[in-house]
């Protein structure tokens, strides 16, 4: 079993399941054509409903900096925005 990365800001070890499920995500290899197809589907499902949820001002208020102004180059991107 491989062990989460860590950084020394983290405060406590990851529990069991989420190191488990990192360990899913890095270990397991999925060779079920049908698992691909409905995973890929999922994520242009879960990516539409999120560029229709733009549309929504009280959905877009909840994006961005809490600071306003502040920015996190090298962040996570979030897809439909200029937020990273």
């Amino acid at each position: 079993m491989s062990q989460l990365d860590v950084n020394s800001t983290c405060s406590a070890d990851p529990d069991k399941a989420l190191q488990d499920i990192a360990d899913y995500v890095t270990d397991v290899e999925i060779d079920s054509e049908r698992a691909l197809s409905t995973a890929r589907y999922c994520l242009m499902d879960t990516l539409a409903c999120g560029f229709q949820a733009l549309e929504y001002p009280a959905c877009t208020r909840l994006l961005g900096p809490v600071v306003p102004g502040a920015t996190m180059p090298g962040g996570s991107r979030v897809p439909g925005t200029s937020y990273e």
